[in-house]
């Protein structure tokens, strides 16, 4: 098998990249989909600029991300006119993401009928998360009417991630113990015990968990529901406050960690207060999960603002010493992969960059081949 392209489309954007293998060929990014005065119009003309840009010859495969892959796919699976079905009767639990994904298949599908479609989704690592785990605790006829529960998301960076970690540690990826922490504009943790997933922040939608770039995280539902009654807002609006308008941006006015950090270095109270908000949250699941696993062999800090930030991994870690947790702050402040542990440490820290379209294409490649072998 040789070349695999793969097609990540985002609300507004679509980023694709081509591998020969394990090797990267060429990459690329379509922005601004659908804004006025900017590019295309939609995701369907954005993906076939993609592919009418690109000489396809020899081209083995494409993989696509998925966002939400509900409680019907629990893995990576070849994409025919029943999973495109399946993919659809799930918008509702990814309105903004599950379309966008489907016009890239249904556009590829199209324009390369011989060549074989996967869809691999967010969701699907997180399957295997225990059902104390992945149940609310409301009632259960609701619950199963409207599927409602925790499905998780960002699966397939915590899935790379969690086996590059045990790559640097030289151990085997199934008998690895990591908390994963995928800190970008969104943001999420993941208990990753044995290679998998059994615990993660995010829940029904990507709105739960860490405080993020512009969502808010975990907040009281009667938050909500006051807002509602005494301040009048429609749940749209309300939808929109928590997602668009809260985490970092709600609390500074921006919603980049880097304009963040040299804010609060300046003095500024309120990028102070964020900062805080921030790394409380992520010390508050590291010490949950630790207390799931038992064993921790690893914590892995991941995406723009984990691989990045020394001050936000410094300071989520603090006061962790008695769990065997510590940094080591030249290592902190170093650059690319690397163990920022003291050496001798209990747990190992590690820094990782992700590479969520190098995971597609790793798991379109194996679905392939496992279905040319039957």
């Amino acid at each position: 098998m040789s070349q695999v392209l793969v097609l990540n489309c985002g609300s507004s954007s679509v980023k694709w990249r081509r591998y020969d293998g394990d090797r990267a060929l060429d990459h690329g990014t379509v922005e601004r989909i659908g804004e006025p005065g900017g590019g295309p119009a939609d995701h369907t003309e954005a993906v076939r600029q993609i592919l009418d840009g690109l000489d396809l010859t020899g081209l083995a495969a494409v993989g696509h991300r998925v966002v939400h892959g509900g409680r019907t796919f629990s893995a990576p699976v070849l994409v025919d006119d029943a999973v495109l079905a399946a993919i659809k009767d799930l918008v509702p639990l990814a309105p903004l993401h599950n379309p966008a994904n489907l016009a890239g298949i249904e556009v590829a599908r199209a324009a390369l009928p011989d060549v074989p479609q996967v869809a691999v989704f967010d969701t699907a690592f997180h399957h295997t998360l225990p059902e104390a785990a992945a149940t609310y605790a409301i009632d259960r006829d609701t619950a199963e009417r409207y599927d409602i529960r925790r499905y998780g998301f960002h699966g397939t960076s915590h899935a790379y991630v969690s086996r590059r970690t045990a790559e640097l540690l030289g151990r085997p990826y199934e008998q690895v113990n990591t908390i994963t922490l995928h800190l970008g504009n969104g943001a999420s943790a993941c208990a990753v015990a044995n290679g998998r997933s059994v615990a993660t922040s995010m829940g029904m939608s990507p709105l739960q968990g860490l405080v993020m770039g512009t969502r808010s995280g975990d907040v009281d539902p009667t938050v909500i529901f006051h807002l509602r009654r005494e301040g009048g807002l429609s749940v749209d609006d309300i939808d929109d406050l928590l997602n668009h308008r809260s985490g970092l941006l709600g609390l500074t006015g921006v919603n980049d960690m880097r304009e963040v950090l040299e804010r609060r270095a300046a003095g500024d109270r309120a990028a102070a207060l964020a900062f805080d908000v921030y790394c409380r949250r992520i010390t508050e699941y590291v010490g949950a999960y630790y207390a799931l696993l038992g064993r921790v062999d690893a914590i892995t800090f991941t995406a723009g603002v984990g691989e990045h930030a020394a001050p936000v991994r410094a300071a989520a870690l603090a006061g962790l010493g008695r769990l065997g947790i510590a940094v080591d702050e030249a290592r902190n402040n170093g650059e690319g992969n690397r163990l920022i542990s003291p050496d001798g440490a209990e747990v190992s820290v590690c820094v990782i960059r992700t590479d969520e379209e190098r995971e597609i294409a790793r798991q379109t490649r194996d679905v392939v081949a496992a279905a040319r072998r039957h």
